[in-house]
């Protein structure tokens, strides 16, 4: 009997802790800027009773994301030592990851090609992942963070908030920042539906097709990354091996 090419086997993909550490960062970021809306603009954003209340809820909130921040870093960098690996881009995915990633986005998705990035448990994101979480979590999560705590108590942090350019500069930074934190939040939604993202941040566990491991010959150039028979390189990696 011939083997079922449709078959799937199961990988581990999301531990607890990083699950845990997401939904709280998740629910955090969504109170913080429903909550902030309503301190920028009260008079058209009243999700609270009072204007007192978002403030309190705001900073709470705010104190929390920041220690959640401070686990999901100690447990990448300290207890995995995986920090690196995961989430800085090597030169393979900035010279031809982040293309084809692009390109599957916004064009061979919606023509059904798969993805051409298949995620492992050492190599959980594509280079388009990679590249935004970067930018989010090591420059515009602490940015947030640290201009929040300037207007937390701006009385005892004078000084710094003078450093920084007074109190209106530093207002207006960390609005701008959460609307760029706002936009991610938005793009990540939008591109977590077009692959199976959601599930494995869930329950752990993702199912990937057996067949995906088994009958593509060509080498993978990119850790993680399948390139498959329906995409240019594919033949291209082909003839090279045919060549040597």
């Amino acid at each position: 009997m011939s083997e079922n090419p449709s078959e799937k086997k199961r990988i581990y993909l999301q531990p607890w802790p990083v699950r845990i550490w997401h939904w709280i960062n998740a629910t955090g970021i969504i109170v913080l800027i429903v909550t902030g809306a309503q301190i920028r603009f009260p008079e058209s954003v009243a999700v609270l009773s009072s204007y007192k209340s978002a403030i309190d809820v705001h900073n709470v909130t705010g104190l929390i994301v920041s220690i959640s921040f401070s686990f999901w870093f100690f447990y990448y960098k300290m207890v995995k030592n995986t920090l690196d690996k995961l989430y800085i881009p090597d030169e393979e995915d900035l010279k031809h990851g982040l293309v084809r990633q692009l390109l599957y986005y916004c064009f061979w998705y919606f023509l059904g090609r798969p993805s051409p990035y298949h995620a492992t448990p050492d190599h959980k994101f594509n280079p388009m992942q990679k590249s935004a979480y970067l930018a989010v979590m090591f420059v515009l999560m602490p940015l947030v963070g640290l201009t929040g705590i300037l207007l937390l108590n701006v009385t005892p942090l004078r000084i710094l908030v003078l450093m920084w350019g007074g109190i209106k500069f530093i207002v207006a930074l960390h609005f701008l920042l959460a609307c760029s934190l706002l936009a991610f939040l938005c793009t990540h939604v939008y591109l977590a539906t077009l692959g199976n993202y959601i599930k494995p941040m869930l329950i752990g566990w993702e199912d990937v097709e057996e067949h995906e491991e088994k009958h593509v010959e060509a080498p993978a150039a990119i850790p993680g990354y399948r390139p498959v028979r329906h995409y240019p390189e594919y033949a291209e990696m082909q003839h090279e091996q045919r060549q040597g």
